[in-house]
This record gives C-alpha cells, sequence and structure tokens, in this order.
C-alpha cells in the first residue's frame, strides 16, 4: 500500500499511542474528531489513514458504535528487552563493575533463554535515547540517582522498569532489593551483647541507598540489648582509593562489625587496620562470602515473570516488587 509521507506519520503516531496506552485487541479507539484534537493533520488525513487501517485490518469501523482494534501490528510473542545503566555512575563501563556485570548477564541469560532479544546500552543523567527505546518493548534502566533527568522517560512508547531505585509517584515498575529481613536476622543473631557496628553508607545518593541506612537503623534499635552504631559516608565505586575516612573510622572507633558499601578491594585491608577480631558484611551479589547477600539469577527470574505479565496489561498500575536479601555469617 502506497502512503504519503503525512500518512505514514499520522500511522506511527497512533501505533506509538496505542502502544503507550497498552491498547488491546478489541478495544475502542479514538473517533476522526478525537484524533484531530490531540495531532496536527487534517480531517482528510485522519479518513485516509483510518480507511487504510481498516483496509489492513488492523481496525474494525463499526457504524454508531465506532471503531476497534482487531490487530497489534506492534506487539508480537518475541519481545525486544534493553537493559540500559547509567554510564555517569558506572565510570568505564559496565563490565568494570563487579556488581552490574553479574546483574546485566543474569538478566541477558533470562531474556535469551525465554526466545527474547537483548539489548544492551547506556544513558547518562542527562540524555536518554528515547528514539532507540522507541523501537524496543521494554527498557530496563539501572543505576538512576536523584541527579538524572527522568522527564525524557515519560516520552518514549516503551514499557519502562527500574532497577534497584523506588520512583515515588511515577508509573514505572520497580525492582527492588529488601535487605531490611537480612538485617534483623543478623542483629536477632549478634544482639544478645552489645558491639560496635560500623556502617558505611554510599555517598552516591539514590533512594535505595537511603532506604537501606534506615533499615538498618531501624534493625539495629530493635535488639535486644542496645547497640553502638556508627555511620560514615563512602564512595565504593569512583573513589575506592579514597580511604583515609574509612581507615580512620575504623582505628577510632573499633568495630566488631563493619558492615553496607564497600568495594571489593576494602575487604583485606579492613582487616589489617583493626586490631581485634572484626566481622565484614558487605552487600554482595553471586558471592560465597559473609554479608548480605542476592542470588542475581533467581532476582532476575523474578523480575522477568513480572515484566512479561507488565507487558500483557500495560494499563496495570505501577508497583514496587521486593526481593529479600540473605544474611550469611
Amino acid at each position: 500500500m502506497d502512503l504519503s509521507p503525512r500518512h505514514l506519520q499520522l500511522r506511527e503516531m497512533l501505533f506509538r499511542r496505542w502502544k503507550t496506552n497498552g491498547a488491546k485487541v478489541g478495544d475502542r479507539i479514538e473517533s476522526q474528531n478525537e484524533i484531530i484534537k490531540f495531532c496536527d493533520f487534517s480531517l482528510i488525513t485522519v479518513i485516509k489513514t483510518l480507511k487504510d487501517l481498516e483496509a489492513e485490518g488492523v481496525i474494525r469501523r463499526q457504524v454508531g458504535k465506532g471503531s476497534f482494534l482487531v490487530k497489534t501490528p506492534w506487539t508480537e510473542a518475541h519481545h525486544r528487552i534493553g537493559f540500559f545503566y547509567n554510564r555517569d555512575i558506572v565510570g568505564g563501563g559496565i563490565f568494570n563493575n563487579e556488581f552490574y556485570t553479574k546483574l546485566v548477564v543474569a538478566f541477558e541469560k533470562g531474556v535469551v533463554s525465554d526466545g527474547h532479544e537483548f539489548i544492551l546500552g547506556s544513558f547518562t543523567d542527562h540524555k536518554m535515547p528515547v528514539e532507540m527505546w522507541d523501537r524496543l518493548d521494554v527498557v530496563v534502566l539501572t543505576g538512576l540517582t536523584p541527579h538524572t533527568r527522568l522527564d525524557d522517560l515519560a516520552r518514549t512508547s516503551s514499557q519502562v522498569a527500574v532497577i534497584d531505585m523506588t520512583l515515588e509517584g511515577l508509573p514505572y515498575n520497580t525492582y527492588r532489593i529488601d535487605f531490611a529481613p537480612a538485617f534483623t536476622v543478623m542483629f536477632d543473631r549478634f544482639g544478645s551483647e552489645k558491639r560496635r557496628y560500623l556502617y558505611l553508607d554510599s555517598s552516591i545518593a539514590s533512594s535505595e541507598q537511603v532506604a537501606r541506612l534506615e533499615a538498618f537503623r531501624q534493625a539495629c534499635a530493635a535488639a535486644p540489648v542496645e547497640q553502638e552504631l556508627k555511620v560514615i559516608s563512602v564512595n565504593q565505586e569512583t573513589g575506592a582509593e579514597d580511604t583515609k575516612a574509612l581507615r580512620d573510622a575504623i582505628e577510632q572507633f573499633e568495630p566488631d562489625f563493619v558492615c553496607g558499601y564497600m568495594h571489593q578491594s576494602w575487604h583485606t585491608q579492613i582487616l589489617k587496620w583493626v586490631h581485634k577480631p572484626t566481622k565484614l558484611y558487605p552487600f554482595g551479589l553471586d558471592v560465597d562470602r559473609a554479608g548480605f547477600v542476592v542470588t542475581s539469577e533467581e532476582w532476575m527470574r523474578q523480575v522477568l515473570a513480572a515484566i512479561y505479565d507488565n507487558l500483557e496489561d500495560r494499563q496495570a498500575p505501577a508497583r514496587v516488587y521486593n526481593f529479600p536479601a540473605d544474611f550469611r555469617p
């Protein structure tokens, strides 16, 4: 079918609108007059485009009732799913970061095993590749911070899912790790005697960084015996070589436990700085050592199952999905 550029533009705009709204087969679409209200196309172009869509079998027009979708060309059983990370946080690239490397490998494995197409990319705090995202079914984002401009998200027709951050009041599904149960298990185990806990809080601000600290404070306060807690800020991502504040805190506070955000290179250094038996409990993904641990394949299996369900019903309200971490003593 030979369509003019104007008809192609309107067709693309309608498909994008229906995709964004999660329109399904059998749904009523907008009338000619309703379409004219939200676009700059003439009535003649709208009528011609709708007639072409009817001839292709995309819509069915019923006199006195309106027009209804017969098929949705923008949806397929085969999905294109993108995983995008914040380059401003990861720095030199995602495979230079242990956490994100394990996360993306587990996610890709799940997507490909399910017979779908996986796309890996990045964005920055100030720029998101929205035009590329429009060609995907789902965009999974990780590494968002309070400095990230989120207005671009509203411009994509792709379904947006956010890993490891909660965006309050925005219509995007969030998949986060819940550390509160693991913290409670630790303090139930060791909280019968007064001990010193040094919590390493990330200087990279995010809703999850705040939530983890608050959950740790609450678990500490709920311990059977009052505990001594000290919190310091660290940059475990791009400031791993700057350990002066960490060393000073350890030598002055003399903790029994060091918990929280920890660069891998700090483990051996901390054990050199302490002068008594001290346990290290960092956040970990797919690790055998002690700490607050998550198995990436199990987490991503849960994430993908929810993503597929949400693709079936894009009009469902956004949810926050919690995956519990384990405490390994």
